[in-house]
């Protein structure tokens, strides 16, 4: 019996373990090699994009099971946003004072679950801060989170205007091609424990 007893305890608290660690405190770290981040946008002779080659960063949830996210952050070195023009890349760089701030962040600060997709599928509205050249703003993203057991996904995108950073939208042939305020943030987001 009190063999019996001590099986009881040991299992009770093997699956305790096992299932608070599936729960809780779970950190997933970005995978650049497998995310995307593209920016899209516009100018007075064509649309253009904009790519991040390098990013990191991490999320950890209150509870994996239902996806509700505790912390997520993303670095990208400003300096790794690549168009496949060097011209274009400068006025970038330029626009986005590079050689003073290295790195456009977000952290978000909430988070709720807005929806079930499907059994590990979730629609996701996450209010963070969103620092690019030295200017933070608070803004919200709305996306898609799809929760594997060693793989987290993110879909989704998030429209700004260049000015609410005090960014002035780049302009190139002594300013006959001007671009739009508006960019499209696109991103394929895979955290990886």
């Amino acid at each position: 019996m009190r063999i019996l007893n001590l099986t009881s305890i040991i299992t009770l608290f093997i699956l305790t373990a096992f299932s608070t660690e599936r729960c809780f405190g779970q950190e997933f770290k970005l995978d650049n090699s497998q995310s995307t981040v593209i920016v899209h946008g516009t100018s007075s002779l064509h649309d253009w994009d904009i790519k991040a080659e390098s990013h990191t960063g991490h999320i950890t949830f209150k509870d994996i099971n239902t996806g509700e996210i505790d912390k997520l952050n993303v670095e990208i070195m400003a300096e790794s946003l690549k168009s496949g023009k060097r011209a274009m890349d400068k006025n970038t760089y330029k626009a986005l004072n590079t050689s003073e701030f290295k790195k456009i962040t977000f952290s978000a600060t909430t988070a709720k679950v807005l929806s079930q997709i499907s059994e590990s599928k979730y629609k996701v509205e996450v209010v963070g801060n969103l620092t690019i050249s030295g200017k933070t703003n608070k803004v919200t993203l709305k996306f898609d989170i799809e929760i594997d057991s060693n793989k987290i996904e993110l879909n989704g995108e998030k429209s700004i205007k260049m000015t609410d950073f005090n960014i002035d939208p780049p302009k190139a042939l002594l300013g006959t091609i001007t671009t739009g305020d508006d960019i499209t943030i696109k991103f394929k987001s895979i955290f990886k424990k």
